[in-house]
């Protein structure tokens, strides 16, 4: 599949690039955290949220309202699922990564969702870019062998333990975690909670 960088208008559908932060600090942390030959994703790191960066992308970026900061690190070439919140995430490439995204507004009215609308982006090391709440994702995929690093910044409680929901809305079946919706491929090997709808190939960088 073509592959694009997120400085291509293209992106504007999903995103964009946000510059003026010194994410220096943050970067040279991001380089203690673990980088297993699977994915980890760890929601919130104390020390990551102590910076002084991400208190200024927390009062600026999410307009005072509390942030969780974590990592999304480790070795992975394959959609597998795909996501979406109901706020804006800010991702910093700690090295160059590729996203597979799409747009909400193109899952069709049964929650499936056709791979083949999909498209990939090249976010390069050090870049910050805001991925709207309206954008699928999931797991970066690496460029290099050597896996990926991305820190994850989304509201306070994202993405942890659900409380049991009584189903209202046929949405509600896609709700996996804490402001979190999910469509998972079927090759994907995801939890057998995980709805299931991806429609096509499970892409591949």
């Amino acid at each position: 599949m073509e592959m694009k960088k997120v400085t291509d208008p293209a992106f504007r559908v999903y995103g964009k690039v946000v510059d003026g932060y010194d994410c220096g600090p943050l970067l040279e942390a991001m380089e203690k955290t673990p980088l297993p030959e699977d994915v980890i994703y760890v929601p919130s790191v104390e020390e990551l949220e102590a910076l002084p960066v991400c208190k200024k992308m927390e009062e600026n970026l999410y307009g005072q309202l509390p942030i969780q900061v974590g990592y999304c690190n480790g070795h992975n070439r394959k959609l597998n699922a795909l996501e979406y919140h109901r706020t804006s995430e800010i991702n910093v490439a700690v090295t160059d990564l590729v996203l597979l995204i799409g747009r909400q507004q193109d899952i069709e009215e049964d929650d499936t969702y056709d791979t083949s609308l999909a498209e990939a982006f090249l976010v390069p090391a050090g870049t910050v870019i805001e991925v709207y709440a309206t954008t699928l994702h999931y797991a970066p995929c690496q460029v290099n062998d050597g896996g990926f690093r991305c820190v994850v910044i989304l509201p306070k409680g994202t993405n942890t333990d659900l409380s049991p929901v009584e189903s209202v809305f046929h949405e509600d079946r896609l709700l996996f975690a804490k402001n979190k919706w999910l469509i998972g491929h079927q090759e994907g090997g995801l939890d057998e909670n995980a709805f299931i709808g991806l429609k096509g190939e499970n892409l591949e960088i």
